[in-house]
């Protein structure tokens, strides 16, 4: 391997040494923080963190490494660290079902003394894979002499490290590590998932990464979540793994650490529904392509194309059953078909092994929602399909056709869902979101119950289609008003909408209902012929069969707030509540019915006063 030459004089005299020594085992100590499944919980692995540099005269950990870096100790400060993080990381005693993984300065490469090699040797001592071990490289810092820093990274995947891009988005080369390092992970930095919910451009940002990543191949890290909001956002864009405070703070006593965090399973369960029901139809249609594994032999890998004609690719996974990408007997023709290109693919010799063919392919959670699988794979047609995983581990494999049998059967169980008039959620779908909403006693809510006043008259005067144009424009008016994560829509039926709000301030959401009614008010008078609209009435019989003048098409609306914080509610409890309201309302027409629940009692709500909405 060529040597990074620079013009810096050796540094490691005997009183360098032996001070750096000093430092870090005598006062350097290694936080573990975990990496966990999004979707299930399970730690994946553990990032090492240095700790004590303070009590050592630093007072940053970038002061920590810029001073070895300027006294030429970095390589060896860089390697005492790594022993030191392995021997911890061994006590666990997970070294064959989790990774550990180190932050690498890649200023080590411009060091006089780096060599290849050194790592395994600890390795070894301690009995473990190399594979366990995956090496964070950071953007802060710029690479010089790419040429030369990427055979060393090629190098070190040939020796089945894995390779992460760390604080990726914040620094000088990610996307060229992205594109040349062929890396198995990205972790997208803090400042990206801070305030993801309410920062839809942080949201494009991450979504655009994280379908870049798995189009390549790469498995998507989330850095430094901190919140319930932050958590959704990332598994809902794609995330695959996420560390941060909310899942569990860095720590140096290894007896904290544990296999699964249950909080992220909890948040699962609350939002378990939808996801649960594409996981059913991915895994239903989903095919098990017997994978190679990563160490075979060019002669297994000929052997197993010939065992199984009918097919033009295999999975590659690596001891843990991870997939790492495919290999396509189409790369291999050109030696299949050679006189002797079979024997040499044999030949130790020649250099070519299994590595050299594989090809990247997308790999996805089975939890991934349905709609992100079809959005990855559509990047590149050129793509045989998507890897599906369960817990990092091979299950299946998409296909173009699966992929399309999915959404089919995925829209054919939404349009059962759906109101057939408006396409919105119907009763099953509303009943769901409630039932969740109020066993979720840690989120605010508001729910909103729409009822047209005057419908009867009017479908009984203009006719049935005509109702259903009204309707339809309110479907609309909802879709357009409340079209924010924070909301859901339904069409409970007829000329009756439901609408629900999360930790969305209920004076914001009263606004918006209140503008809604306003909007359809005004929206719904060019329904009228000009007599009608110009007197503001129309004339119908009532449902005693009497004419009667009945007012212009409004909405009445009963609001009900449901702080967190409070004991579980029942469907009866509310179903009684919002009936209430809803008479209230109508005694109002075009008016919003707002009532509380109070937080310490199921059974108790302030008393309903109906508001008439402003004009929007």
């Amino acid at each position: 391997m060529q040597e990074i030459v620079t013009n810096r004089a050796k540094p490691n005299s005997a009183e360098i040494a032996e001070k750096w020594k000093t430092i870090v085992y005598g006062i350097i100590d290694h936080a573990f923080e975990p990496i966990v499944n999004i979707h299930t919980g399970a730690t994946f692995g553990y990032e090492a963190l240095l700790r004590n540099y303070q009590a050592a005269g630093f007072e940053t950990v970038w002061e920590f490494f810029e001073s070895a870096y300027k006294e030429g100790a970095l390589y060896q400060v860089e390697l005492m660290l790594r022993e030191k993080a392995i021997e911890k990381f061994c006590r666990i005693g997970l070294q064959e079902r989790i990774k550990l993984f180190l932050n690498v300065d890649n200023r080590v490469l411009e060091m006089p003394d780096y060599q290849q090699g050194n790592t395994a040797k600890i390795l070894a001592r301690y009995k473990m894979p190399t594979s366990a071990i995956c090496f964070e490289i950071s953007e802060m810092h710029r690479i010089s002499g790419s040429d030369a820093v990427l055979q060393i990274l090629q190098l070190t995947k040939s020796q089945n490290y894995k390779i992460a891009i760390d604080d990726f988005g914040t620094g000088f080369s990610g996307f060229q590590l992205m594109y040349y390092a062929s890396a198995d992970f990205i972790k997208i930095d803090r400042f990206f998932i801070s305030n993801i919910s309410n920062d839809s451009k942080k949201r494009f940002f991450v979504a655009s990464i994280i379908n870049m990543a798995h189009l390549l191949g790469i498995t998507v890290i989330a850095e430094g979540v901190e919140t319930e909001q932050e958590f959704y956002i990332c598994r809902d864009l794609g995330c695959d793994l996420i560390q941060g405070h909310y899942i569990q703070k860095a720590t140096t006593n290894i007896r904290e650490l544990k296999m699964k965090y249950d909080i992220v399973e909890m948040l699962v369960r609350k939002d378990r529904r939808k996801i649960s029901q594409d996981q059913e139809i991915i895994y239903n249609q989903s095919e098990f392509i017997p994978q190679i594994p990563i160490t075979a032999t060019m002669e297994e890998v000929f052997n197993k194309f010939l065992e199984f004609e009918n097919y033009s690719f295999f999975p590659v996974t690596t001891e843990n059953n991870e997939p790492v990408g495919i290999v396509r007997e189409r790369d291999l023709k050109a030696y299949t078909y050679s006189m002797y290109g079979r024997q040499l693919l044999k030949n130790k010799s020649f250099g070519k092994t299994l590595k050299d063919f594989i090809v990247k392919c997308p790999i996805v959670d089975i939890n991934t929602k349905a709609e992100k699988m079809l959005e990855i794979f559509s990047v590149d047609e050129t793509v045989e399909g998507i890897i599906v995983t369960a817990q990092m581990e091979y299950i299946g494999f998409l296909s173009a056709k699966a992929l399309l049998r999915v959404l089919n059967e995925k829209n054919l169980m939404a349009a059962r869902d759906q109101n057939p008039l408006t396409k919105l959620p119907g009763n099953t779908l509303i009943y769901g979101y409630v039932s969740e909403a109020l066993a979720d006693t840690e989120s605010d809510y508001a729910f909103v119950y729409y009822d047209f006043d005057n419908f009867k008259p009017y479908n009984d005067r203009y006719g049935f289609r005509n109702g259903d144009r009204v309707i339809l424009l309110f479907a609309e008016i909802l879709q357009k008003r409340f079209a924010r994560e924070s909301c859901f829509v339904g069409h409970v039926g007829g000329d009756d909408f439901f609408v629900g709000f999360k930790n969305l301030r209920f004076d914001e959401a009263r606004e918006l209902t209140a503008m809604a009614i306003q909007e359809f008010t005004d929206g719904v008078k060019p329904y009228y012929d000009e007599t009608d609209r110009h007197r503001g009435y129309i004339e119908a019989k009532d449902r005693d069969g009497n004419f009667k003048r009945f007012p212009l098409l409004t909405v009445s609306a009963a609001m009900l707030e449901i702080p967190k914080n409070r004991v579980p509610l029942t469907m009866d409890e509310i179903s009684a509540i919002l009936a209430d309201m809803k008479k209230a309302a109508k005694g109002a027409q075009g008016s919003i019915c707002a009532s509380t629940i109070v937080p310490a009692f199921a059974f108790e709500y302030a008393k309903p006063k109906p508001i008439e909405p402003q004009k929007a």
